[in-house]
C-alpha cells in the first residue's frame, strides 16, 4: 500500500532545499497557500511578492487565520508555534514545492502549450481522457509561474492524469514550468504572432513554446498541430517521433480528421479514424482543436469511442468563442486572446456561417506585439476586408491601421462584389454608436480582441438596444 503524501516538516526542507530546523515539535500541513483571504487553519503560506503588494505585509494575518508556517524572504516576527522557512526568492520556492509534489504523485502529466487554442486543447483533452481515466486538469487559465503550481499543489493523489497548461510571455518561461511539471507529454496546439513584446518574432515564439518538447520525457508522446507548417517540421527536428494532428494531408494519417459538414451554429462535423462526431467547439478551428485533443487522449490509452462522445460535450468557454442570441442577433463572443491567427479563424468562422444573415465583425486591438504591431493589424485589416461580410468595425490599433492605408490602399484590399462597408474609431463607444444605426437587429456579430481591451462591455449595449438576452 502507498504512504499518502503529508507535508511534514522535513518534506517542506527537502522542496526548498535547506537545512533542518531547531529542535522542537516539527509541523505538518494541510496545504499551500499564497492568498491570505483563502488560508485555512493548518496551511502553509507562501509570501509572494508582486508589482503592487508583498505578500510579507500579511503573514501575521495567515498566522491569526490558521496557518501554521510561511515561506517567506525576508524576515518577519512570528512566536515559536509558527514554523518560518526563509527562502532566497518565494516564487521559485513555490515553483519547488509544486516541483517535489509532482515527483511525489503517480499521474502522468500531460503539458499543452501554443499560442492559441491552448484552453480549449486543456478542456478537450481532459474530457476525452476521463472517458477512460480519473484526470485532473488546470482551474481557468493559472497557466503561469504561480498558477501552474498552485495546480500541480491542489491535484488529487488518485488522478491517472494531470491536464496542465503551460502559458509564456517571454523567454525562459516554459522552460521553467517544464522544470516544474516535468511532463511524460507535450502537446503544441500552434504558434502564431503573440506576445512578441517578450518573444520578438514568431521564431521566437516556436522556439520558446517547444521548449516543452524538449523538456518532456522521451518516452512519452509528443504530439504538434498542423499549422503553421513550420511547427511540426521544428518539433521533428527536435524529436524525430512527434506526431502531427490535424485536418490536412500533413497530419499523421490516423490523427487526421475529416470535415464531413458545417451546421448553422458554425460547428462542423468530424470523420476521424472511421468514427463520426461533432464537436461542440465551432469552426475550422474547433475542429482542429478537437481533432488534436481527441488524438491525443487516443495515443494515451483512451477508448476512442467515449473519448469522441465526451470531448463532444465540451462548449466554448466565456468569452472564447461563445454563441449567444441577444434579442434577434447572434453575438460571437471571443475575447479572451487575440493575435493575427487567431483573429484571422474568427473572421473566416464568422465569413463562413450558413445562413442569409448579415455578417458584422467588431475589431479590437491585438496587445503584446511590439514594434510588428502596425504591420499585423494592417495584415489582419486586409484579410478582413477580403471575406463577405457585411461590417466590418476596426477600433483602437485597427483604426489606426486603417487610416494609415487610405481609403484607396483598402479598396484594393477587398475582393469581390460583396465588400465590407468600413467603419474605423478609435474609442470602441464610438465605434459601436457608428455601427448601431445601420443593424437591423438580425445579423451575426463577431467581437474578437485580447483580452485587456474588454470589448465584451459592448455586449452591455446589444442587450440594452436589442432586447436582451435570447
Amino acid at each position: 500500500m502507498t504512504t499518502r503524501f503529508a507535508w511534514t516538516d522535513l518534506e517542506v526542507r527537502r522542496a526548498l532545499r535547506i537545512d533542518a530546523g531547531p529542535g522542537g515539535a516539527a509541523p505538518t500541513f494541510d496545504r499551500i497557500s499564497t492568498d491570505t483571504r483563502a488560508v485555512a487553519p493548518g496551511d502553509l503560506f507562501v509570501a509572494l511578492r508582486g508589482e503592487t503588494f508583498d505578500g510579507h505585509d500579511f503573514v501575521a494575518e495567515a498566522h491569526a487565520r490558521g496557518a501554521r508556517g510561511a515561506v517567506v524572504s525576508k524576515a518577519v516576527t512570528a512566536d515559536d508555534s509558527f514554523a518560518i522557512y526563509e527562502v532566497g526568492d518565494t516564487l521559485h520556492a513555490l515553483g519547488r514545492l509544486a516541483a517535489h509534489r509532482r515527483r511525489a504523485l503517480p499521474a502522468q502529466v500531460v503539458g499543452v502549450t501554443g499560442s492559441s487554442g491552448k484552453t480549449t486543447v486543456k478542456e478537450l483533452l481532459s474530457a476525452a481522457l476521463a472517458s477512460t481515466f480519473s484526470v485532473y486538469s488546470t482551474r481557468g487559465n493559472l497557466n503561469n509561474r504561480v498558477g501552474l503550481p498552485l495546480s500541480l499543489l491542489a491535484a488529487p493523489e488518485a488522478a491517472e492524469f494531470l491536464v496542465l497548461e503551460l502559458g509564456t510571455s517571454e523567454p525562459g518561461e516554459i522552460r521553467a514550468l517544464t522544470e516544474i511539471a516535468e511532463p511524460d507529454h507535450a502537446v503544441v496546439t500552434t504558434v502564431s504572432e503573440a506576445h512578441l513584446s517578450g518573444l520578438e518574432s514568431l521564431e521566437g515564439v516556436l522556439t520558446e513554446k517547444l521548449d516543452l518538447v524538449r523538456g518532456a520525457s522521451a518516452a512519452g508522446k509528443a504530439v504538434v498541430g498542423e499549422e503553421p507548417p513550420t511547427l511540426a517540421e521544428t518539433a521533428r527536428g527536435i524529436r524525430p517521433d512527434v506526431r502531427v494532428a490535424g485536418l490536412s494531408e500533413r497530419s499523421d494519417p490516423e490523427l487526421r480528421g475529416e470535415l464531413v459538414g458545417q451546421g448553422p451554429d458554425g460547428r462542423y462535423a468530424v470523420r476521424i479514424r472511421g468514427r463520426d462526431a461533432r464537436p461542440g467547439v465551432p469552426g475550422r478551428h474547433g475542429a482542429r482543436n478537437f481533432v488534436l485533443a481527441t488524438s491525443v487522449a487516443w495515443l494515451l490509452g483512451a477508448d476512442d469511442a467515449a473519448a469522441l462522445e465526451r470531448a463532444s460535450a465540451v462548449k466554448p468557454g466565456p468569452l472564447r468563442g461563445e454563441v449567444r442570441r441577444v434579442g434577434g442577433l447572434t453575438m460571437i463572443l471571443d475575447c479572451y486572446n487575440a493575435n493575427p491567427q487567431s483573429v484571422a479563424a474568427a473572421l473566416d468562422l464568422l465569413a463562413e456561417l450558413p445562413g442569409g444573415t448579415r455578417r458584422v465583425a467588431v475589431l479590437g486591438s491585438m496587445l503584446e506585439l511590439g514594434s510588428f504591431s502596425d504591420e499585423l493589424h494592417n495584415r489582419v485589416l486586409r484579410k478582413a476586408l477580403s471575406l463577405p461580410l457585411d461590417f466590418l468595425v476596426a477600433s483602437g490599433e485597427f483604426a489606426a491601421a486603417a487610416r494609415a492605408a487610405g481609403e484607396g490602399d483598402l479598396v484594393a484590399a477587398a475582393s469581390g462584389s460583396r465588400r465590407p462597408q468600413l467603419i474605423a474609431e478609435t474609442a470602441v463607444d464610438e465605434a459601436y454608436e457608428a455601427l448601431r444605426p445601420q443593424l437591423s437587429g438580425d445579423e451575426t456579430v463577431l467581437l474578437k480582441a485580447s483580452r485587456g481591451v474588454a470589448l465584451e462591455t459592448l455586449l452591455e449595449r446589444f442587450e440594452a438596444d436589442f432586447g436582451g438576452e435570447g
